[in-house]
C-alpha cells in the first residue's frame, strides 16, 4: 500500500522517537540499521523527513537525529506519508487508472474508496507519541 520508501520513513520517525525518548541521538548507520534499510537510501529518505520538519537534525559531530516530545504528539502518520509518498494514496484508484472518478468509476471504486476514506481517518488520527508508547511498553514491535 504504501512505498518501499514510505514505510522505512515511519519506521525510521518511530526509531527516532523511541530513542528521543530516552534521551538519545540517532546516528544515520543506528537508524539504517534499526530499519534495515541501506544507509544511503535512509539518508534521503531523513533529508524529506527533516525538511518537513517531521524530525530534527542535529549537524557536527556530536549530532544526530531526534525527535521532541511536543512534536511527537502532534505529528501524524499522514504527515510522514504525505511527506514522502505525497497524496496519491488518498485519491488515487485501486486498479490504478488514471480517469477513474466518481462519474466514470472502475470497478472497483466505491468500495476503495471507503478503504481510502478510512485509511486517511486513521492515518490523521494516529500519532507518533501514540505509537512511541505501543513500542516503548512492549505492546508493538518494529524488528521481530
Amino acid at each position: 500500500m504504501f512505498s518501499k520508501a514510505c514505510e522505512y520513513a515511519i519506521k525510521a520517525t518511530l526509531h527516532i522517537a523511541h530513542s528521543s525518548n530516552r534521551d538519545e541521538k540517532c546516528s544515520l548507520k543506528n537508524i539504517a540499521e534499526a530499519i534495515a534499510s541501506p544507509e544511503a537510501f535512509t539518508a534521503k529518505i531523513l533529508q524529506s523527513l527533516a525538511k518537513n520538519n517531521i524530525i530534527i537534525s542535529i549537524k557536527g559531530a556530536n549530532g544526530g537525529y531526534v525527535l521532541d516530545n511536543k512534536k511527537q504528539k502532534t505529528t501524524t502518520l499522514m504527515q510522514i506519508v504525505t511527506a514522502v509518498d505525497g497524496d496519491k494514496i488518498y485519491n488515487g484508484c485501486g486498479l490504478g487508472l488514471h480517469q477513474c472518478n466518481e462519474d466514470k468509476p472502475c470497478p472497483i471504486h466505491n468500495e476503495f474508496k471507503l478503504i481510502r476514506n478510512n485509511l486517511k481517518e486513521m492515518l490523521q488520527n494516529t500519532t507518533i507519541a501514540k505509537l512511541s508508547s505501543e513500542l516503548s511498553e512492549g505492546n508493538s514491535f518494529l524488528k521481530i
